[in-house]
């Protein structure tokens, strides 16, 4: 296996810098920190990794970066034969110093125990460490025991609309009608077929295949195989009803009757448990309903982590175009790392309060046009109740085309256009 080993890591050094496009999270290099990506697969975690590697071979000899990917199938590491990668490399380089050495493991969660190896690695070997997974119990357990302290964790998405039109190579100017009616164009596409980075290479048939592979392997290898799910039929059944719930409160009672109605035998918690799993590989996210009470949450809305998923796997998505908007709008909070909720009372709802230490800051509601008079009454009603309730002057309300101001009853409303909100708006 070393011998293998060394072939990898052999084969790595004499490529080429990667081709990779630029993503808008950029790593820090010389923190002295375990650097940690998380997010679904193939949103372009290894890609960031390969970025970095570029910018730190514009200053160091390329020999001082060890990158290791742990989903190789040619080798089935476990704890203990870890140790055969650090020996593999000095063995090759035993002229480099490995206090000196770049390390990206990438992938690092396949390996039971590997927290304990890196910590090691990390007291004894080198403190440029950089690992992805697309587990975020897994490596957020792990961190919280053996890495305390010792790391910087990014949560990795699939491409904001601006590194979508990056990806495009469609240039950025509002104030251009040409650039605009560009941007338009791929909005369009953009909320019906996601932004997972490599659908963007293909057309429409290979993009849905593509997307389905996806679907396929995180069901058998990042559930079924890492949480040893025995009801396969069930879970399918389970996931579907998650992606159809999307931009909706969701309810495992009702998905547990549904089942048990259609002859499957199934545990509630089994269930509860499922959707944990189903945060967990980030196919899917939460939204818990704010409260300022420390209570626990039963009312949760889920999100897809790609727009495309749903419109590739369900039928009815694609015609509401107001439900992919809420779901991109919630998808760049994420990336800007807002604490984010929704809010309802008894007569109305508020679609995201963003929360800044313990305080409600900002509400916002997605509404695909506002001209008709009862989709202007409901939005206007549950974002006022909100800012009423949590003492804001102001609320933002997040259209596909339509901008412009309003004040009811004391509070100011801004209108302000998907495009806007993408691609300008950092609030």
């Amino acid at each position: 296996m070393k011998k293998k080993i060394k072939q990898i890591i052999r084969d790595f050094y004499l490529q080429k810098p990667f081709e990779v496009h630029s993503r808008e999270l950029q790593l820090p290099i010389n923190t002295q920190k375990i650097i940690t990506l998380m997010g679904v697969r193939r949103c372009g975690k290894t890609s960031i990794l390969y970025e970095t590697i570029n910018r730190l071979t514009e200053t160091i000899d390329k020999k001082r970066i060890l990158f290791f990917n742990f989903e190789d199938e040619r080798f089935e590491l476990n704890q203990e034969s870890l140790d055969l990668i650090l020996q593999a490399y000095m063995e090759l380089y035993p002229e480099i110093e490995m206090k000196d050495t770049y390390l990206f493991f990438d992938e690092i969660q396949n390996v039971d125990g590997w927290e304990k190896f890196v910590r090691r690695v990390y007291d004894s070997v080198s403190q440029n460490i950089f690992i992805t997974g697309s587990n975020s119990k897994l490596l957020s357990r792990d961190i919280a025991t053996s890495l305390r302290g010792r790391t910087i964790t990014y949560e990795v998405f699939p491409l904001s609309f601006r590194e979508y039109l990056a990806f495009e190579q469609i240039e950025i100017d509002l104030h251009s009608t040409k650039s605009l009616a560009f941007i338009h164009n791929r909005l369009e596409k953009f909320l019906h077929e996601g932004a997972f980075p490599e659908t963007l290479l293909f057309d429409d048939r290979i993009r849905e295949k593509i997307l389905q592979d996806y679907y396929s392997v995180m069901i058998y290898k990042d559930l079924i195989e890492r949480f040893s799910i025995k009801n396969i039929e069930a879970l399918k059944f389970f996931l579907k009803r998650i992606l159809a719930s999307s931009t909706k409160l969701v309810s495992v009672n009702k998905i547990y009757n549904d089942l048990k109605s259609s002859g499957f035998k199934i545990g509630k918690n089994s269930l509860y448990e499922y959707l944990g799993y189903v945060e967990d590989i980030y196919f899917s996210l939460i939204l818990d309903r704010y409260s300022q009470k420390i209570t626990t949450q039963t009312d949760k809305k889920v999100y897809s982590i790609d727009i495309g998923f749903n419109n590739t796997l369900l039928y009815k998505f694609s015609d509401d175009i107001g439900k992919s908007m809420e779901n991109a709008v919630f998808l760049e909070l994420r990336r800007r790392e807002k604490e984010i909720y929704y809010h309802t009372d008894r007569t109305s709802e508020c679609d995201f309060v963003v929360v800044e230490k313990g305080r409600v800051v900002q509400a916002i509601q997605v509404s695909y046009e506002m001209e008709n008079k009862k989709t202007r009454v409901r939005e206007f009603k549950g974002l006022v109740n909100a800012c009423k309730q949590y003492n804001l002057n102001e609320g933002l309300i997040i259209t596909y085309g339509e901008e412009g101001s309003y004040e009811e009853d004391e509070v100011s409303i801004e209108l302000v256009s998907l495009v806007s909100f993408l691609l300008v708006d950092k609030k």
